[in-house]
């Protein structure tokens, strides 16, 4: 293995394309609850509208020599953007500031879990949310199934929150 971490600018966020579209196959593939809502989740509907609604974005790619192999992908937006048709994703008024910090995306291939791929992509985009003196609440939102995630955020500091669309999207909040 011979890992890199490439941070990218918006303008290059094809390069995530395949990769954000087995993160919607793989949470469909772990959902028990509803998962038919992830048949019309996938890169030009999830992270596209994402990056060009958010104030700030991030993102990292690993590559494994050139072949990408996982990514995550942060933002700061505006509060108001977590309330949308498909659901409010937290009390707003519970959010004092403006902006909120997310990790948004966060996927790596199967084979490459377990070598400390996650932990290094998580620091790095909490190293770059935290640089938001403005920005106090973050948020992570795990889609039922994926047990493995959630109890990753949860070691990192993350606490479960509450749940949204009846137990479809678990969110875990630190501040």
């Amino acid at each position: 293995m011979n890992l890199t971490y490439e941070v990218i600018p918006d303008e290059e966020i094809e390069y995530c394309r395949e990769l954000c579209n087995e993160l919607m196959a793989f949470q469909k593939a772990k959902a028990s609850i509803t998962p038919e809502l992830f048949d019309s989740m996938n890169f030009d509907t999830r992270m596209v509208p994402s990056i060009n609604s958010a104030i700030h974005n991030y993102i990292v790619i690993v590559k494994d020599n050139n072949q990408i192999v996982g990514y995550v992908y942060s933002n700061i937006s505006p509060k108001e953007s977590y309330s949308n048709e498909f659901a409010t994703f937290f009390d707003l008024s519970s959010v004092h500031r403006p902006n909120v910090g997310c990790l948004s995306q966060f996927y790596i291939k199967d084979e490459y879990r377990k070598y400390g791929v996650g932990s290094t992509l998580f620091k790095m985009a909490m190293e770059w949310l935290k640089q938001f003196d403005e920005v106090e609440d973050y948020f992570i939102f795990v889609s039922n199934g994926n047990d493995e995630a959630l109890e990753f955020y949860k070691r990192k500091g993350f606490s479960v929150s509450h749940e949204i669309l009846d137990g479809f999207i678990t969110v875990l909040r630190s501040n």
